[in-house]
């Protein structure tokens, strides 16, 4: 058989298999080569294409200009109208020449800055490395990257932000500016521009400014503290901040030990001086003044710091802020007038926020408050907030949290803090029992504080006043009553307070609306996102009670802070001293360190702070202690002239219900709830309770008295009437609505039902048989009867019989009968009634009452009677004989009505 033969298709393809199998594989070196070769492409394009750009960003860089570089660019603040109230820059600014600055002072500003300052030529790349390093290995802030050159570059002509094109022009601008001017120049110009803190700018200012010295006076410890605030001007302000002032100074001291500019017995000596020591008195810092609106400025200032623009000042930015200039003089106007305070020492902090927005409108730093004063009452201080605390960690929370009525009952009682044998105690020593949460807050009571904190929980308070922008890393129990780890400034408790006037929604407080840069158009927005921190219902309800604080009630805590016309809401505070401080100091029994008062319209909350500067510096009086109230009142009214003022709104969510106060749970008052044990209060929709309290029964009901019942003329109906002293209603002492029931009962025989109406008297038809009766009248209210009061009566007349007999004579003719020898007796009137005595018979029944004839037909009525005279009338004069000689009734005195007082609990 022969052997196929492939065909050429079949014959290429094992031949490309046979190749494929014999190929040689590349060598490693080949492959790193061409690896290598990609990656020099890549940063060669990369390099190019850099170079490109950055040529392009140079191109549209500045032209240098000497009057920039050597001066300090200004920067204009913008009131919340668009007007300008304030320009900080060159203003009194003390400009030193290079060969006038010490030695030690060029050190430690190189050793901290930049090091090697006369070796670079603009960009230091060895240095931006070791940057890198040093703030790995020390810290932030140990090192800074940026060289002396760049940093007059970028205050004299670019803006502060962090972007490749700034960047590119920074490092141009930094070359032409190094070969243009000597170093020497270029320190000089960094040293006279630099900001220094608030409104200081250049070091031979700050030096004045900080201690009242020339440059050449400054000890090594000075030097280094100013060399230190370049980097974060306001945070490391010794007078502020000692603590961040002293770490950062002994920061730059040890890079001029670590550069070898002093020797280590130097720098350990300059580290032991009191970093606040030497520092200038205030009047030497008051005519560095640049505005008249210090303390506002400061606010302003910390802000730009804490958004990262501390130093754009240097850089001509236009501030737009939230300032109210009417508000902030105000509160100047008030806070620097000497009358308005009971001694001269005292000190104040005033915030005033816009309820709705967060916005700062006006800061009472202190009293005479002058730039840079070295502490802001208003902003800086950090104090316990006392019983201002209270609807902010206690009462909000089990609002939210628990739909706790403002009527809940409280018990205030002697009580310890959990695990301790410290007894919580009241301001007056005492305890008041059993009380609404209404009561607890306005009256500001600390047990109740403390109970109701309890209840809530530490974690879910703690969430709660997070919300409020309170953070504190601990909660005790004795932060209830504001004693305890958490502490504030009169802004942030003016910005928490707003929230329960703005339906529950938190504003961080906020001085800025926006920035704008050097260039017009690039813009920074500041204002912050609004929060819903409550619901609704707990912010109405909170406010309601904080109305009580300031309203007449004989125990508010903040009537002094009340302002006619004004929907006011608002919660007094103090602090305590400790029983091992009131010994160690000798204090007086009545001391206190700090008073608060936070305060809210639906425009405006504004939270005051007074004390001393000094901690063990008591208040000791009423008047010190009431300082915040009547600052409060102040300004408040001022501010809110001609302002229309809306008053806080009930949302939906709220109702109101009339409880019984003591009630646990919270029962509705009854009819029966003694006044001063009713009280409305508000309550969560769905929430408000439906049983009624039996607590307090029905007092006994009055009977019914001077009853009386006579027929008609022509006997068709029976007219009864009564007197009945009506239970009033323990709330409107109006009369409670009242039906009679009437009934007459015949001797021997059943009760007939006359009827029953709702006033004190009844006809009916006359239907009873001849006979004795008994007249009964109950009173009922609210399904409760009273005792009946009664009184007798008698049915009497012809029967049928009798008038047919009488048809019948009246057809006969009358016989004549014998006369007979007597004399003719009296004939009887009309009413039935026997002569004067039958007429007497008539006139006076059993209870008194004068009924005329009519009651000559009941001899019961007849008291008093003669009966020889009864006998010579005609029937109805015979049953005025036969029952005249029964003894009268004696008339029933009227009960006296229980008004429910007596009642106890």
């Amino acid at each position: 058989m022969t052997e196929r033969r492939p065909t050429r298709g079949e014959h290429q393809k094992a031949l490309a298999q046979k190749n494929k199998k014999s190929a040689p594989k590349p060598s490693k070196k080949k492959w790193f080569k061409r690896i290598t070769l990609t990656l020099v492409a890549i940063v060669a394009a990369c390099f190019i294409g850099g170079a490109g750009l950055f040529a392009f960003y140079a191109s549209s860089a500045p032209e240098l200009d000497e009057s920039l570089l050597k001066d300090p660019v200004s920067s204009e603040f913008y009131d919340k109208n668009g007007e300008i109230f304030a320009t900080i820059g060159a203003e009194n600014r003390k400009y030193v020449k290079y060969e006038d600055i010490p030695q030690d002072m060029i050190n430690a500003i190189l050793a901290t800055e930049d090091v090697r300052f006369f070796e670079h030529g603009g960009m230091d790349f060895y240095r931006l490395g070791g940057a890198i390093l040093a703030n790995f290995r020390d810290g932030f802030g140990a090192q800074g990257a940026s060289t002396l050159t760049q940093q007059v570059v970028k205050n004299s002509f670019l803006q502060n932000e962090k972007k490749l094109k700034r960047k590119a022009q920074e490092a141009w601008l930094s070359f032409k500016l190094e070969r243009k001017y000597t170093k020497e120049e270029i320190f000089e110009m960094y040293f006279n521009k630099m900001l220094m803190s608030g409104r200081v700018y250049g070091f031979g200012t700050a030096a004045q400014y900080f201690y009242g010295k020339e440059l050449k006076d400054l000890t090594l410890d000075e030097e280094a503290l100013l060399a230190g605030l370049v980097q974060r001007p306001n945070a490391y302000n010794p007078l502020k901040n000692p603590e961040l002032a002293k770490k950062r100074r002994n920061t730059v001291l040890g890079l001029m030990y670590q550069h070898g500019k002093i020797t280590k017995a130097q720098m350990e000596e300059a580290k032991k001086v009191d970093v606040q020591a030497g520092l200038a008195d205030d009047a030497t810092r008051q005519k560095f003044s640049g505005s008249k609106y210090d303390a506002f400025l400061d606010v302003v200032i910390n802000e730009l710091e804490k958004n990262g623009d501390g130093s754009a000042m240097a850089e001509g930015i236009k501030v737009y802020t939230t300032l109210d200039p009417n508000a902030q003089q105000t509160v100047e106007n008030i806070m620097n007038d000497d009358s308005n305070f009971p001694t001269e020492e005292i000190q104040s902090g005033v915030a005033v926020i816009d309820t709705k927005t967060g916005q700062i409108q006006a800061i009472g730093g202190g009293r005479n408050y002058g730039v840079e004063r070295g502490f802001n009452y208003a902003f800086d201080l950090k104090h316990q907030p006392g019983s201002t605390m209270k609807p902010l960690i206690d009462y909000g929370p089990a609002i939210e949290n628990l739909k706790w009525s403002t009527g809940q009952t409280l018990v205030d009682e002697p009580m310890n803090y959990t695990g301790s044998k410290q007894t919580i105690t009241n301001w007056d020593n005492k305890y008041m029992g059993a009380m609404t949460a209404r009561k607890a807050l306005y009256a500001s009571r600390n047990v109740p504080a403390v109970k109701v904190l309890k209840e809530v929980g530490i974690d879910k308070a703690k969430e709660f006043v997070g919300r409020l922008g309170i953070n504190s890393e601990n909660v005790y129990e004795s932060d209830a009553i504001g004693g305890g780890d958490i502490t504030m400034s009169p802004t942030q408790m003016a910005a928490s307070y707003a929230a329960f006037g703005n339906n529950g929604v938190y504003n961080d407080p906020y001085s800025i609306t926006k920035i704008v840069y050097r260039d017009g158009k690039t813009t920074k927005d500041y204002t912050p996102e609004p929060n819903v921190a409550m619901s609704d219902y707990t912010a109405y309800m909170v406010t309601d009670m904080l109305r009580d604080v300031v309203g007449n009630k004989p125990d508010a805590s903040g009537t002094a802070a009340n302002v006619s016309g004004l929907d006011i809401a608002g919660k007094t505070g103090t602090t305590n001293y400790s029983s091992a401080d009131f010994n160690k100091h000798n204090l007086p029994d009545t001391s206190v360190p700090d008073s608060w008062f936070a305060g809210y319209t639906s425009n405006y909350s504004i939270a005051i702070w007074s004390g001393y500067e000094k901690h063990f510096d008591p208040i000791t009086t009423w008047d010190e202690r009431r300082l915040p109230q009547h600052l409060f009142k102040q300004i408040m009214a001022e501010i809110s002239q001609n302002v229309e003022t809306p008053s806080f709104k009930k949302p939906n969510s709220v109702v109101e219900a009339t409880i019984e106060v003591g009630s646990k749970p919270l029962k509705l008052a009854s009819n029966f709830t003694p006044s001063e044990k009713r009280q409305t209060e508000l309550f969560v929709r769905g929430t408000e309770p439906k049983e009624v309290s039996n607590e307090y029964a029905m007092p006994e009901l009055s009977t019914p008295y001077n009853v009386s019942a006579s027929l008609d003329l022509e006997g068709q109906s029976i007219n009864i009437s009564w007197e009945h002293d009506a239970m009033l209603n323990p709330e409107t002492d109006e009369p409670l609505p009242t039906t009679f029931e009437v009934s007459a009962k015949r001797e021997g025989g059943e009760t007939i039902s006359l009827g029953t109406t709702d006033s004190k008297d009844l006809t009916v038809s006359n239907k009873l048989e001849d006979g004795n009766y008994t007249i009964s009248v109950v009173a009922v209210v609210d399904g409760t009867r009273s005792k009946p009061g009664t009184t007798s009566f008698q049915i009497s007349g012809t029967t049928d019989e009798d008038d047919k007999d009488k048809d019948k004579d009246k057809d006969k003719e009358p016989e004549s009968p014998d006369k007979p020898d007597v004399e003719e007796p009296t004939a009887p009137d009309e009413n039935g009634n026997n002569g004067d005595n039958g007429n007497n018979n008539g006139n006076h029944n059993g209870n008194g009452n004068d009924n005329s004839g009519n009651n000559g037909n009941s001899g019961n009525n007849g008291n008093g009677n003669s009966g020889n005279t009864g006998n010579n009338g005609t029937p109805p004069g015979n049953n005025g004989n036969n029952n005249g000689s029964n003894p009268p009734t004696t008339p029933t005195e009227p009960t006296t009505p229980d008004d429910g007082t007596g009642s106890t609990e």
